[in-house]
């Protein structure tokens, strides 16, 4: 359907599902806030594993369907170019958080063990390229090695936040997490309820970046565009954009960890993509298949990593203009890139 459609009605399903998107993405962030209080498993984890997962089930749909069609750049793009996209809109969320650096309110050592899961799940893309196309049913090693320390790294993250053997220092910006009061009317929500309305807005993301997919690839034909571009810039940001709401909505809740954590782990989440897309892609390696601007944005994301775990480690009070330097780093490296994808790519 959507292949025989004009271009304009092409361009109008791919804002529409853009739309929903950010709407359950925002209708997600209290949801996760409340399962968070309720389950006791803490902002941080539940932002990181439970509201990261949701709201990147969209851009899992966009590089599946894209693997699927045999693009591979599309697929591969897709995924590493949302976390580049993510950890930017961390740097915009410090803007609005005017109390102090975000990354020194939202202490927190889950976090940065993330980050480093992250870190060490970036690498692994490499470590598929820089050896032979080995593969088993058409589905490289490193894709299962990136799902194997992903769920390690969960244990690891659970384990550190019951016995932590280090914490942050506490300052009189700290923002702990402690859980909130509910309303009158969340309070009546039993936890089924609650967990409905939370897997029925994750369907409806997925049902979105179906259409994203489907339009995203119709736009890269139609227009002669970099599939690279398209999957970095076009349809990795747009089903990034819950991140941003989410973020900003968790920010302006005073959940911090949450906000933090929600991008850390989604970002950590986005780098299964991969292995689903492997997967989906029955034409051989997908890391293989892969051009080299779509590792152009691993480096990318690995290099915006780094900054946001120095300035969790450093924990900067106040940056210029009340935004952290690390967060000015960040969005100067994403510019950056930005600028040669479409200029040099």
């Amino acid at each position: 359907m959507i292949a025989e459609a004009a271009l304009p009605v092409i361009l109008l399903l791919f804002a529409v599902a853009g739309g929903v998107i950010c709407l359950c993405g925002v209708m997600m962030t209290g949801l996760a806030d409340k399962i968070a209080d309720r389950t006791g498993l803490g902002e941080a984890i539940v932002g990181g594993v439970v509201l990261g997962a949701a709201t990147s089930l969209s851009g899992t749909v966009v590089s599946v369907t894209a693997a699927l069609d045999g693009r591979a750049s599309l697929a591969f793009s897709n995924s590493i170019g949302g976390i580049a996209a993510q950890t930017a809109f961390l740097a915009l969320a410090d803007l609005i958080y005017r109390r102090a650096n975000l990354e020194h309110a939202a202490a927190e050592v889950t976090n940065i063990i993330q980050g480093v899961l992250l870190l060490g799940l970036l690498i692994l893309p490499f470590a598929a390229l820089t050896t032979p196309e080995w593969t088993l049913f058409a589905i490289h090693p490193v894709s299962l090695m990136i799902v194997a320390v992903y769920i390690g790294g969960l244990f690891v993250s659970r384990t550190t936040r019951e016995a932590p053997m280090w914490k942050p220092v506490r300052t009189r910006e700290t923002r702990t997490d402690t859980p909130d009061e509910e309303d009158e009317k969340t309070a009546q929500k039993s936890n089924p309820r609650l967990y409905g309305e939370f897997i029925g807005l994750m369907v409806l993301m997925g049902i979105a970046g179906w259409v994203i997919a489907r339009s995203g690839s119709e736009l890269t034909d139609r227009l002669g565009l970099s599939a690279s571009l398209v999957g970095a810039l076009m349809t990795a940001v747009v089903t990034s954009l819950p991140e941003l709401v989410t973020t900003l909505a968790a920010v302006r809740r005073g959940a911090l960890q949450l906000a933090v954590g929600g991008i850390i782990g989604g970002n950590t989440f986005d780098t299964l993509f991969l292995s689903a897309a492997d997967t989906a892609y029955r034409d051989g390696s997908l890391y293989h298949a892969a051009e080299m601007q779509d590792f152009f944005w691993i480096t990318t994301a690995a290099l915006m990593t780094v900054v946001l775990l120095a300035g969790l480690i450093v924990r900067e009070r106040q940056g210029p203009a009340g935004i952290g330097v690390e967060s000015l780093l960040i969005l100067g490296i994403y510019g950056t890139a930005v600028g040669v994808q479409i200029f040099a790519g």
